[in-house]
């Protein structure tokens, strides 16, 4: 049985408390309360037999025990014997110190404190990239976006920071969205030509029937090609479309696909999908041609791209 949450004595400095939070020790610690909530310490003598140099050396040596089995019953490692091949067995505990009578008494909460980053949170020393690992690329990871965070596909690489609700049915949208995947259920191979088969699919997740068969924006009432051409990305020759899409509530927004090959392994097109909302608080559009090219090859920093970049035929 595990001790319940509580402060007890810090096992790596048994002159503070350290707060058990029930499964394992946590960052908290205090000094401990004044006498009464716990036996005070033995004092050694300044004077007298037994005293001076030796007395001191025997202090230090009952001190060094006492931490020595303290870390022993702390790490829960404890010795059970030789195996029959000669090998000492080991079995691991995971509780804490057991509390004693003069532990002081458990409170109810910890000590307050500034929360720890989320998981999902990149801390400050990260680069501002975000790396697609399966397709062997990074991303430039722009002012006012964010790596995904509760978001259903598993294949988006970033979004703006923050959500809104969405004009229609009243769902969470977010202004913008980088989606990145391979294509491989497609025997064709021409950038150009999968970046034409998917600009419509790509129109009609992001602006006409989401996942779970809702229309956040009412649907899309129209669309125009505004934009489209040869594309350097990460130093191979792709090929972009760039819709103008209008739905039936709020401001839609502009779509793009770009396909380009792999840097890596079979070198299968990769499709990069943008999704930016119009209208004055979606992400400035200029930000598609931005990130394109800062698109680059894992552990490449120096190969260029962008729009109008052309690296030999597309088709």
């Amino acid at each position: 049985m595990t001790p319940p949450p509580g402060w007890y004595r810090d096992p790596s400095a048994p002159h503070q408390e350290r707060w058990w939070d029930g499964t394992a020790w946590t960052d908290h610690r205090r000094t401990p309360e004044p006498a009464g909530f716990g036996p005070a310490p033995v004092p050694y003598p300044e004077s007298g037999p037994g005293t001076g140099t030796g007395g001191r050396a025997k202090a230090v040596a009952v001190t060094t025990a006492a931490a020595v089995l303290v870390a022993a019953i702390v790490t829960g490692v404890l010795v059970l014997g030789e195996d029959d091949e000669g090998g000492t067995r080991t079995q691991t505990r995971t509780p804490p110190v057991t509390a004693t009578a003069g532990d002081p008494a458990p409170v109810s909460d910890p000590p307050s404190s500034s929360p720890s980053p989320a998981a999902s949170e990149p801390s400050a020393d990260d680069p501002a990239v975000v790396e697609d690992q399966l397709n062997g690329v990074t991303f430039p990871l722009p002012d006012g976006w964010v790596r995904p965070r509760y978001v259903a596909e598993d294949d988006v690489m970033m979004t703006t920071d923050g959500t809104y609700d969405c004009p229609a049915d009243g769902s969470v949208c977010r202004h913008g969205l980088v989606i990145s995947r391979t294509v491989t259920a497609n025997a064709e191979s021409s950038p150009k030509a999968l970046a034409r088969q998917d600009i419509e699919d790509a129109a009609d997740d992001a602006y006409d029937v989401d996942l779970v068969g809702n229309k956040p924006f009412g649907g899309i009432e129209s669309h125009e090609e505004v934009a489209a051409g040869p594309v350097a990305v990460a130093g191979r020759a792709g090929y972009y479309v760039r819709w103008r899409v209008k739905t039936a509530e709020g401001p839609g927004g502009y779509v793009q696909s770009m396909v380009f090959p792999s840097t890596v392994g079979t070198e299968s097109p990769i499709l990069v999908r943008y999704v930016f909302d119009a209208g004055e608080d979606g992400p400035p559009l200029a930000g598609m041609d931005a990130i394109t090219k800062g698109i680059r090859p894992i552990g490449d920093a120096d190969t260029g791209g962008g729009v109008g970049s052309g690296l030999g035929p597309t088709d």
